[in-house]
């Protein structure tokens, strides 16, 4: 074992009067602090008000909405859904690609829009984006800067069987005040 070659440094080897004052000085902080407790607070509990001024608002749900779509003796099938403010009001709306629960084939996608009125507590339908008349499979739904975007998936023909989507679109909807506008960017489409 080499020797220290720093004689300041010999008085480093703990000893017991070392370890007995640590201890003390453990304990006597201890001792301190669970007697310097902190002053009570005084933050007001906020109100079913103050939260939902401060929080922004959840999208409003799917669930026991009625869409208009004719599904028949099966039900509707919500097979995506979105949320954003896209009217710039401050209450964020839903959207939601909807579709029958076909047991076989390849139901047609509706894309509508739902909101929730400050006097009304359930949502409704506001805006139909795709009419499932129009046969399209919607696919990619996103919300970006208060645009809706979607891929939509059809048909060339009435020929095409309905499980082979041959044509493919990608499509935006913005809200301008009035109603939702579609925009297909140039050359877009392809089969």
């Amino acid at each position: 074992m080499q020797q220290s070659a720093v004689p300041e440094l010999a008085h480093a080897q703990a000893r017991p009067i070392h370890w007995l004052a640590t201890a003390t000085a453990v304990a006597c902080v201890v001792a301190l602090s669970s007697v310097a407790q902190p002053g009570s607070a005084t933050a007001a509990q906020s109100t079913p008000e103050t939260r939902t001024a401060s929080a922004p608002a959840a999208p409003p749900s799917t669930a026991g909405v009625h869409f208009p779509l004719d599904c028949g003796p099966v039900k509707a099938v919500v097979a995506a859904r979105a949320g954003a403010d896209l009217d710039g009001d401050g209450r964020p709306e839903t959207i939601a690609v909807v579709h029958c629960d076909a047991p076989m084939g390849t139901p047609p996608d509706g894309v509508y829009v739902l909101t929730r009125s400050a006097d009304r507590a359930a949502p409704r339908v506001i805006a139909t984006l795709v009419d499932p008349g129009e046969r399209l499979t919607v696919t990619g739904l996103a919300v970006h800067a208060r645009a809706v975007s979607a891929t939509l998936l059809g048909y060339s023909s009435d020929a095409v069987p309905s499980c082979c989507p041959d044509t493919k679109t990608p499509a935006t909807w913005q809200w301008n005040g009035k109603a939702f506008l579609r925009s297909t960017p140039a050359g877009a489409h392809s089969v």
